[in-house]
């Protein structure tokens, strides 16, 4: 996940660099359950309204959680599927609390109403995230239901009544991407806490309706006034939260945005975004899905490391005889092609790996969602891929208004 308000408030008042801080454990993203009550283009766990056989009992679940506490994770993320259609959701998110860990639910906000919503608040998660895909018809349609974006919307502002720290998560499509400003302006008026802008990351659903993934040009104007919107938060003095993810590039282009408009922050930001230091996949950030099966993070659901039910989390987790996870894990990655040569690999780290292995086969070849010019990363090629179409089915670049 790339932070951006922290850039932006570093931009306007810079702290000393101090060494960073290293994390005890990975934050784990737990889909509890498979079934969901939408069907959405870009589901990785290709959930539906159906039972899915196999998924872990309760009892198992909190002999997992206290294997989990005791390799220090210190985040779960509890999502599905839909996790409220689970019946023990409360159960197990009343014991994660209990026992220190800082709990997330992850939800399509569709099923948090005003029989739940007392329940919801009594559990205390540190953050609720709600997934809408645009406004109205376009989430709907994203969502596979129609009146899903009133039925979430609504259940985010009986959560903002109860002082539930909520998040609101866009996945940026060719199909969507033109409602980004729409969907600031939601935030703004409804007073939503945080803004995660997903790229498209080709697993399940997602790897299905890769064409429309946002071209480069597209990809850029939407990072521009993501930008802007994130620094005048900033400058205002306002404390919502901006950040990106599924693509670590953002943190290359801001610097260029930063070199282009504040010259002068341009050492100090680049030296703080080589200390986040980019793609955390197999090292910071782990999955469980509703089986158990472990994963290197949420959208590789095709690549198994193990199952916490036959190994301890920890003992998997650690586990470098797997090439993915040795790979993932070796610092610094060996990746190939226009990523492996790039002048700020210290930066995003390679990017994100489960694209080039969807496009490629190869985990370790550069990755296609790049959407910085050859110029711009310092590598040296007769085509500069900003110009090209990545897809033969991707739609035309929408205008994104930044006005």
């Amino acid at each position: 996940m790339f932070r951006l308000s922290q850039f932006m408030h570093e931009i306007i008042n810079p702290t000393p660099l101090k060494p960073a801080r290293r994390a005890s454990g990975p934050v784990v993203i737990w889909n509890l359950i498979r079934r969901c009550n939408l069907k959405c283009k870009h589901c990785y766990s290709i959930s539906a309204d159906v039972d899915f056989p196999g998924e872990l009992s309760t009892d198992e679940i909190f002999g997992v959680m206290d294997d989990l506490k005791k390799n220090q994770v210190p985040v779960l993320i509890l999502s599905g599927g839909e996790p409220l259609l689970r019946p023990d959701i409360f159960e197990i998110s009343a014991r994660a609390k209990a026992m220190g860990f800082y709990v997330g639910l992850s939800s399509n906000g569709a099923l948090i109403n005003e029989q739940n919503i007392e329940r919801i608040a009594a559990i205390g998660y540190d953050y609720l995230g709600v997934s809408l895909d645009g406004i109205g018809a376009v989430n709907d349609a994203f969502r596979g239901k129609q009146g899903a974006f009133d039925e979430a919307l609504n259940g985010i502002r009986l959560a903002l009544v109860k002082h539930i720290k909520v998040g609101m998560r866009f996945t940026a499509t060719m199909d969507n991407i033109h409602q980004l400003p729409a969907m600031l302006e939601l935030m703004e008026r409804e007073q939503i806490d945080k803004f995660y802008l997903s790229h498209l990351s080709y697993a399940g659903r997602g790897n299905k309706n890769r064409a429309d993934d946002a071209q480069h040009a597209a990809t850029r104007a939407m990072m521009d006034h993501l930008f802007e919107v994130a620094y005048h938060d900033a400058l205002t003095g306002g404390d919502k939260e901006f950040v990106t993810g599924n693509n670590d590039a953002d943190g290359v282009y801001l610097l260029h945005w930063v070199q282009k408009k504040f010259p002068h922050s341009a050492d100090h930001i680049r030296a703080r975004l080589v200390q986040w230091g980019g793609n955390a996949t197999g090292v910071n950030i782990a999955n469980i899905d509703n089986l158990g099966d472990v994963h290197p993070d949420t959208m590789w659901w095709h690549y198994k490391l193990g199952n916490v039910l036959e190994r301890p989390f920890g003992d998997i987790w650690s586990d470098v005889s797997d090439p993915v996870m040795a790979g993932l894990k070796r610092k610094p990655r060996q990746i190939k092609g226009r990523c492996g040569q790039c002048v700020h690999f210290d930066i995003c780290g390679g990017n994100t790996r489960v694209r080039a292995m969807q496009l490629t086969g190869d985990p370790w070849a550069e990755d296609p969602a790049c959407y910085l010019s050859n110029r711009e990363i310092g590598v040296s090629a007769a085509t500069d891929r900003l110009e090209v179409t990545r897809f033969r089915g991707a739609k035309h670049v929408p205008a994104i208004s930044i006005d």
